[in-house]
């Protein structure tokens, strides 16, 4: 059982760029059995943005799968960019999941955009000001979400999707002060909570491709300023290295 993922986040479409990615992804079903997006899908989170989005990742042929990044919600018209999303046929997810009849088996992916708070040792902790505990209890919050959906799916192979980092590998390169604000290790707990074979995110645009949750499970930053083309394929299954990373040359980006 092998099942082919293609991945990208961070694409940050609007009408200056829409147009970019289009040549790459008409060779998707030929390569890959669904698109996984990680979030920063618009610059703003308009709906104009969004019709973009949808005219650039619509109708490729393979099931398309997002969630919403930070981004997404600066405009705070994110009822309007997800109908806009899923008209055009893009299943977003926050806190549930979907599973994909593939070829090589039941597919299963998890999401929530996630937030900060940091990593062991240097991480915000849910004490002192309201302000404070609410950070961390948004954090908190969505990582208990993204653990309910991944536990929930009955499939043969399972994907954890979110926007901010669960671990701070794929942070690397990225400045030591902005921890906080790029992920949490709520996050790669609830990976950890379920056999999940692969994880990924965005949002992280100078960090590193590659990571490891404590648990084991493979992390990959598929954010476009860090994997440089349009998206990445991951053959994972049974008979490969659960969740490494057969990468896949695009043109136009």
């Amino acid at each position: 059982m092998v099942i082919r993922i293609a991945a990208v986040g961070d694409v940050h479409l609007d009408e200056d760029v829409v147009g970019r990615f289009r040549p790459a992804l008409e060779e998707l079903p030929d390569c890959a059995d669904a698109l996984l997006l990680a979030g920063d899908l618009t610059r703003h989170g308009t709906e104009a943005e969004a019709r973009c989005v949808a005219r650039e990742f619509g109708g490729l042929g393979v099931p398309v799968i997002t969630v919403l990044g930070n981004h997404d919600h600066q405009c705070d018209q994110v009822p309007q960019v997800i109908k806009v999303l899923e008209d055009a046929g893009i299943t977003v997810l926050e806190g549930d999941g979907v599973v994909l009849d593939c070829v090589g088996g039941r597919l299963g992916v998890a999401g929530v955009k996630g937030f900060g708070g940091g990593f062991a040792g240097r991480c915000a902790s849910d004490f002192g000001e309201p302000e404070m505990k609410a950070f961390v209890r948004t954090t908190t919050d969505s990582a208990d979400r993204l653990a309910h959906a991944l536990k929930s799916l009955d499939c043969d192979l399972l994907v954890a999707l979110t926007h901010y980092a669960p671990v701070p590998d794929t942070l690397a390169g990225e400045p030591l002060e902005i921890y906080p604000f790029l992920g949490a290790y709520q996050l790669g707990q609830a990976i950890d909570s379920a056999p999940t074979a692969l994880a990924l995110h965005g949002h992280a645009h100078a960090g590193s491709e590659r990571g490891t949750t404590p648990g084991g499970v493979r992390v990959r930053n598929v954010a476009h300023p860090v994997i440089k083309q349009a998206y990445s394929v991951f053959h994972v299954g049974d008979d490969l290295d659960q969740g490494e990373v057969s990468r896949l040359t695009a043109s136009g980006t």
